[in-house]
C-alpha cells in the first residue's frame, strides 16, 4: 500500500542494474526539495563477450554479472565518496530481463540490504527509463514517454510514480530488436543499434522503398517485423551489396522507422488529448534507441509541430545503467511505497499492470 503522506526526507540510494549485458552500480541522492544528484554511475559493459554471438547470450550473461558486480558496486560507493553508513536503501532491477542476470542483481542486493540493515526496493527496469527525465530534467508529471529498447517499443502516459498508462505496444519485435537484426543480416558489428546508425550517414535513404507497418492505422501499436523482412529481401536482391549499397539500406531502414514513429506519435498524442486528464507538454524519449541522434532530431521535430517539448536523457542515461534505478527506488520510498526483505525476480513485468496483453501471455506472466 502506498502512503498518502510523501516524505521529504533526503535520501541516499545505491542502485544495480544487472537485467541483461551491462553490469551496473550507481549512487544517486535526493534533496529535501526533490532535487537529484548522480554521485557516481558505473557501468560495466559485456560487448566483447557477445559480439562473437551477435547477440546476448543469457548464460554468458548471467556468469560476467557474478564475476564482476562485487567490483562494480565497490567502485560506485568509492567514486561516490559514500561509505556503507551513508546510505539509506539499495534499489534493484528485479524485473523484465534476462531471469539469470536479475537473480545475480537481486540476490546480491538483498544480502547487502540485510547485513547493513538497509531498506530494500525492487524497481521495475521499465520505470527506471520511464523516470529518468525527473532526474536530469526536474520534469513534473504528467508526461508522454516513447520507450524504445532491445526489448520494449511502448508509448506510456507518464502521470507518477508507479502510475503508468501503456496507450501502445510493439505486436512483434521491439525496435532495438529490429536494428539488432537488420545489422546483423547485413553483416555489421554488434551491437547492431549504432553500426546502423552509422553506416546510414553516408546513404540515400529514398533508394530503396521499404514498408511503413501500421503507418496510418488507428492505434498506437507497432509492427517492425515486416520492415525488417523487407530489409532482407532487399539485400538478397542486389547481393553482393557493394558498401554504398549498405549505406543506402541503412538510411532507407532508419527513414521508414521515422516516419512509423512520427506517424505513432500523432496517435498517441490525439489519444492523450481525448482522455480526460488532457494532452502532457512534454515527450520523453528513452531506451537504447533513443540514443539514435537521426530518430531524436526527427522526434524533436515532430513533437514541436505537436506542441510538445522533446526531451532525451544523455546517452549514458538512455541504456541501462544502475543511476536511474536508484533514483526510482528513491522515489519510491519518497511516496511511501513499503521495502521489501527480498526482491523477486520477473523476468515479465509490464509497467502498465492493468493493460491487456499485446503479444499474449503464460504462466509467467504478459509478455508486453
Amino acid at each position: 500500500m502506498v502512503s498518502s503522506r510523501p516524505s521529504s526526507k533526503p535520501l541516499t540510494v545505491l542502485g544495480i542494474e544487472t537485467s541483461c549485458d551491462e553490469t551496473a552500480a550507481a549512487v544517486v541522492s535526493r534533496a529535501g526539495d526533490g532535487s537529484g544528484v548522480i554521485r557516481s554511475n558505473i557501468v560495466l559493459s559485456q560487448l566483447a563477450e557477445h559480439a562473437a554471438f551477435g547477440g546476448v547470450v543469457p548464460e554468458i550473461a548471467a556468469r560476467a554479472h557474478v564475476t564482476a558486480l562485487d567490483g562494480v558496486i565497490a567502485a560506485a560507493l568509492r567514486d561516490a565518496g559514500t561509505e556503507w553508513d551513508d546510505l539509506d536503501a539499495i534499489a534493484v532491477t528485479a524485473g523484465p530481463g534476462l531471469i539469470g542476470g536479475l537473480l545475480v542483481g537481486t540476490v546480491t542486493a538483498a544480502a547487502i540490504a540485510a547485513a547493513r540493515g538497509l531498506a530494500l526496493m525492487p524497481v521495475n527496469h521499465l520505470e527506471g527509463h520511464a523516470l529518468t527525465a525527473s532526474l536530469t530534467d526536474g520534469l513534473a508529471f504528467p508526461y508522454l514517454l516513447l520507450l524504445v529498447s532491445g526489448g520494449h517499443s511502448q508509448f506510456l502516459l507518464v502521470e507518477g510514480v508507479g502510475r503508468y498508462k501503456r496507450l501502445g505496444s510493439t505486436i512483434d519485435d521491439a525496435l532495438g530488436e529490429a536494428f539488432d537484426k537488420t545489422a546483423k543480416l547485413l553483416g555489421l558489428a554488434y551491437p547492431g543499434g549504432p553500426s546502423v546508425e552509422c553506416c546510414a550517414r553516408h546513404g540515400n535513404p529514398r533508394r530503396f522503398d521499404l514498408p511503413r507497418p501500421l503507418k496510418g492505422s488507428a492505434g498506437c501499436d507497432f509492427s517492425f517485423s515486416g520492415l525488417k523482412t523487407a530489409v532482407r529481401q532487399a539485400a538478397e536482391a542486389n547481393a553482393p551489396l557493394s558498401d554504398q549499397d549498405l549505406a543506402d539500406l541503412c538510411a532507407s531502414f532508419q527513414m521508414a522507422v521515422g516516419d512509423v514513429l512520427e506517424d505513432r506519435l500523432r496517435h498517441a498524442v490525439a489519444a492523450c488529448r481525448s482522455s480526460p486528464d488532457g494532452s502532457p507538454g512534454h515527450l520523453v524519449a528513452a531506451g537504447g534507441v533513443a540514443a539514435n541522434l537521426y530518430l531524436g532530431n526527427r522526434l524533436e521535430k515532430a513533437a514541436a509541430a505537436l506542441g510538445l517539448s522533446f526531451i532525451a536523457p544523455a546517452l549514458e542515461l538512455c541504456t541501462d545503467n544502475a543511476a536511474m534505478i536508484a533514483w526510482a527506488g528513491a522515489l519510491r520510498l519518497v511516496e511511501g511505497y513499503p521495502a521489501t526483505r527480498f526482491a523477486a525476480a520477473r523476468a515479465r513485468w509490464p509497467l502498465d499492470e492493468t493493460a491487456e496483453p499485446v503479444i499474449g501471455a503464460g504462466r509467467k506472466g504478459a509478455r508486453a
